[in-house]
Parts: C-alpha cells; sequence; structure tokens
C-alpha cells in the first residue's frame, strides 16, 4: 500500500466524520464511602482532621460524583484501550487492515497494579495494534500526550492526516487509569477514574461543510505549566518513593474559566454557526461545579441566560473524571442511546471542548453527516 503518497483530486472538499465508536468501562463500582477510612493530608503534610463522612459530603457537593470505576487488576490501560478500540471497529464495519492511522492519547502509559511506574514503550499504540492483530505495517501506530485534551487533540490530528489527504480511515482511543497514579492519602484521589473511548475517522467528499468544520487549540505554560504534576505522597509517612498525580485545584478552576468559555466561542464563531444551533456540548469533566461554571459563562458571552437544558450531558456522578477518556465515552453513550433526551441528528452541530495539564485547552465542531 502506498497510501500515505497518495493524494485526494480536491482534499479542501473532503471531510473527517465519525463513523463508529466505542467505550470500556470498567465494571468495578468504587463509591465515595470506600474512601471513608482513609486518611488525608493537604499539600504541607498536615493531616486533615475532619471525619470521614464530612469530608466525602462536602466534596460529592462540589463534583457531584457519587462513584468512579477503576479497572480490574489483570488489566493496564492498554487493555482497555483495546477494548474500547474493537468496540469502535464493530459500529463502523470498518477492515482493521485498511486503518491508515492508530492515535492514542494517554497520560501515563500502562501502569500495572503492584508496580506504579509508567510503562510506555513500545507505544500503547503499537501495543493495541498488536492485539486488534493488524498485519498491515503501513498502519502508523503513535501515542500522544497532551493532557486531559489529549483525544481531542488526537482527532485534530487525525483531521489533518485526512485533509491533507494522506489517510482515509482512522482510528483515535483515549485511555487512562487514573487510579493508579492517585495518591491516597490526597481528597484529589476522589476525583479519579479509569475507563477508555475510541472512534473511526473516514474522509467523506461532501459539497457542503459536515463532520469536523472548525477546531482551536492553545497552550498555556509560563504560568500555568504545574497546576497538574506529578509528586510525592502527602503524607510524609508513605513509605516508598512513587510520585503521584497532584493538582493546584483552586488555580486550575480559575485558569478554567478564564480560558475555555472564551476559547469555545472563538471555535464556534470560525464554524460560522451561531450558538442556537449547537445540540450538544461534550465537554471534559473534571468537576461538575467547574463544568457549570464554563458553560454559564459561555453562554453570557453572547448575551444568552436560558441555557438550553441537556446541552452539556453529564457522567462525573457515575464514572468521575477518567481524563481523555471522558468524551469519547460521552460521544460514545450519546450516539447508542444512553442518554434519554435530546439524541442526536442529521445535521446537528455539536462542540467538543476540554481543558488539562499543560495547560492545554481545545475545542472543535462537528456536524453530524
Amino acid at each position: 500500500m502506498f497510501l500515505k503518497m497518495k493524494q485526494f483530486e480536491n482534499h479542501e472538499s473532503y471531510y473527517s466524520i465519525i463513523t463508529g465508536s466505542g467505550r470500556y468501562v470498567p465494571e468495578r463500582v468504587v463509591k465515595n464511602e470506600q474512601f471513608l477510612e482513609n486518611e488525608f493530608y493537604d499539600a504541607s503534610g498536615e493531616k486533615i482532621k475532619k471525619a470521614g463522612a464530612d469530608i466525602i459530603e462536602k466534596f460529592k457537593q462540589i463534583t457531584e460524583i457519587s462513584e468512579r470505576r477503576y479497572i480490574d487488576d489483570r488489566y493496564v490501560t492498554s487493555d482497555i484501550g483495546f477494548f474500547a478500540a474493537r468496540d469502535a471497529i464493530q459500529s463502523s464495519g470498518v477492515d482493521p487492515e485498511q486503518l491508515d492511522f492508530i492515535i492514542v492519547a494517554h497520560n501515563f502509559g500502562d501502569v500495572k497494579k503492584d508496580n506504579i511506574k509508567s510503562d510506555i514503550v513500545p507505544s500503547l499504540a503499537a501495543r493495541i495494534k498488536f492485539m486488534l492483530g493488524i498485519q498491515n505495517p503501513f498502519t502508523v501506530a503513535y501515542d500522544l500526550i497532551f493532557g486531559c485534551p489529549g483525544w481531542l487533540q488526537a482527532v485534530i490530528h487525525a483531521n489533518y492526516f485526512i485533509k491533507s489527504g494522506s489517510a482515509k480511515k482512522i482510528l483515535v482511543i483515549g485511555a487512562e487509569a487514573l487510579s493508579r497514579v492517585s495518591d491516597p492519602h490526597d481528597l484529589d484521589s476522589m476525583l479519579y477514574s479509569d475507563g477508555a473511548g475510541a472512534v473511526i475517522l473516514e474522509a467523506v467528499k461532501s459539497p457542503v461543510p459536515v463532520g469536523i468544520i472548525a477546531h482551536l487549540t492553545r497552550s498555556d505554560t509560563i504560568q500555568h505549566a504545574s497546576l497538574l504534576r506529578m509528586e510525592r505522597s502527602y503524607n510524609p509517612e508513605f513509605p516508598g518513593n512513587e510520585i503521584f498525580l497532584k493538582m493546584n485545584g483552586r488555580k486550575l478552576y480559575e485558569y478554567a474559566l478564564n480560558t475555555v468559555p472564551q476559547l469555545v466561542k472563538d471555535c464556534i464563531d470560525m464554524a460560522g454557526i451561531p450558538i442556537t444551533e449547537v445540540h450538544k456540548i461534550f465537554m471534559h469533566q473534571a468537576n461538575a461545579k467547574m463544568n457549570d461554571a464554563i458553560l454559564t459563562r459561555l453562554f453570557k458571552l453572547y448575551e444568552i441566560e436560558d441555557i438550553p437544558a441537556n446541552i452539556m450531558p453529564m457522567t462525573i456522578s457515575k464514572l468521575g473524571n477518567n481524563s481523555v477518556a471522558t468524551i469519547p465515552i460521552l460521544f460514545d453513550m450519546m450516539t447508542k442511546g444512553d442518554f434519554d433526551s435530546n439524541p442526536l441528528s442529521l445535521g446537528d452541530h455539536c462542540v467538543f471542548a476540554s481543558v488539562g495539564a499543560g495547560m492545554n485547552v481545545n475545542a472543535m465542531v462537528y456536524r453530524t453527516p
């Protein structure tokens, strides 16, 4: 195959559409009550003396999380990425040997239950390609690390390949096992969960814009690079020298509110549509309070006070924050009818948006074919 060298006759009229989606949501349910006996410490190493029940109640008020999902001890991130990929391939009907690229978004590689060190050689994409049994050497497999916006950025990568004429079919996966890198003595550990989602993007020629019609990304590192980082446990007596995911929650909240609404608006404006034509907003979910504030501020930028009901489907209350997997899981649930209200229809406009480590923010406008 020499598809990489072949150009479409008129690549400007080709668009990237999603022809299949899949997900893997772990079976293991971890409810808030399972954190009652945890000893929590603050960033200074001081033990938090509040009662466990009070801590959990306050946590739920802010985040709306009541439970989350953890992967089975025998699995790692590439395993669940494979499960989601297999689901997406089956739903699309694509021949996996015809895939031009496999792009996997993650942030920590494969982290084993009993050895919390990142394993990224070979890449997770290479491992998933192997598990899928794809023999085509021109199915290029690579990873993308971009914080929580990684899956959406991988979709943007895929769109460029399709628009350039260098690809026709691309598998994009977002998979993460945050439970493996969370500090059991950090309150933020209750946010994190595991999961994987995937889509198949294909090239389609259309006389009108369809599929991905606009996207926008920004990275703010000078003042915000360390809002999410890896550090030792907050417990000064923690045995071992492992490092865990750490977050400056207040600063991250402020950053998100100051950047995400405007970037999403700019992306919608680039697409040339009014916000009143946006049917759904698929947004990464770090906590429900922040998402609601971002949505409110976005509509205020358009001088609109009445936000349409059900425009932003949420899964955080049951699935927690599973990083790069959040949006593709959301999209798969929506397209497969797992939300009761306002399903997607032909010609609907959707907005995808995410914010995360870097700090990185991205957004995309998609028109259903």
